[in-house]
């Protein structure tokens, strides 16, 4: 029988990667995106696409029905790929904005989850799969957004996977490093919308490290990855008997998490503050 699997966030690099990757390995993927043409140009592809805005409750609700409705009532298993980055610094960052990235990356996230979780206990198994990031468990400087929604992220994921311990469901998280993709660009708007760097305490702070970085390309950073390395643990967490809880990706994830495990929090706070 054929395995499903729901996808978010497809429009580019992972997800999009992902959709390809897992529809080759025979699974039924069901690629979501937010945007129309996004959808038109997946289906053209070969892949079965739907609208769904993860900052959306309803819209979630509409995709979810979608997928159910099409597959006669089964999914075995949901990546929860879809987020974004708003930089800039936490003292500048307007409340507003804050509730505005939670919206998708954290409640989003979990209001899709807890709508595929009573299929997944009424069929008996499933694989839930939430793609959080390195900065879930540590942090750097102009992503106090970004590390904050996906701290919130690991306390959720975390308390989910101790939940359904003997459901049959099993709840994996991705750490991941610096991959290629469109990440950084996509944060630009809301940057734009959101951050007053102008009138911020260090416009000088901004000109110097963080305009260069969101404007210029500044090549490959170190340690960065292809979307594939992201994949490979995917399909893990998808397909192996026992799939891990985590898996930490890219060598920066890696490294951090040894720092982590060895340094007391003044020199980590030291070293991360030279990033």
């Amino acid at each position: 029988m054929t395995k499903s699997i729901l996808i978010t966030g497809c429009s580019s690099g992972i997800g999009e990667a992902a959709a390809h990757a897992m529809k080759a390995r025979g699974w039924r993927v069901f690629a979501s995106v937010r945007r129309a043409e996004d959808r038109d140009r997946l289906i053209a592809a070969g892949l079965e696409s739907l609208l769904l805005d993860c900052g959306d409750t309803t819209s979630i609700d509409a995709g979810v029905a979608e997928v159910l409705d099409r597959t006669g009532g089964t999914l075995d298993a949901v990546f929860n790929n879809a987020g974004f980055g708003l930089p800039g610094l936490v003292e500048d960052l307007p409340t507003d904005a804050l509730r505005h990235i939670f919206e998708t990356n954290v409640f989003g996230l979990h209001h899709l989850t807890r709508a595929v979780i009573p299929t997944m206990r009424a069929q008996g198994h499933g694989r839930i799969v939430q793609h959080s990031s390195g900065f879930g468990r540590h942090v750097m400087k102009w992503r106090g957004a970004y590390n904050a929604s996906k701290h919130a992220l690991e306390g959720l994921t975390d308390t989910l996977r101790l939940e359904m311990r003997g459901t049959g469901i099993h709840v994996s998280t991705l750490n991941t490093g610096p991959v290629t993709s469109k990440f950084r660009v996509n944060s630009i708007p809301r940057f734009e919308a959101w951050i007053d760097w102008e009138a911020s305490a260090e416009p000088d702070k901004y000109r110097r490290e963080l305009l260069p970085f969101l404007y210029e390309d500044t090549g490959r950073a170190a340690f960065q990855r292809e979307p594939d390395a992201v994949v490979r643990r995917l399909i893990h967490a998808c397909e192996a008997p026992n799939p891990r809880p985590r898996y930490h990706i890219t060598g920066a994830t890696h490294i951090a998490e040894g720092l982590r495990r060895a340094l007391p929090q003044r020199m980590l706070d030291a070293i991360a503050a030279r990033l």
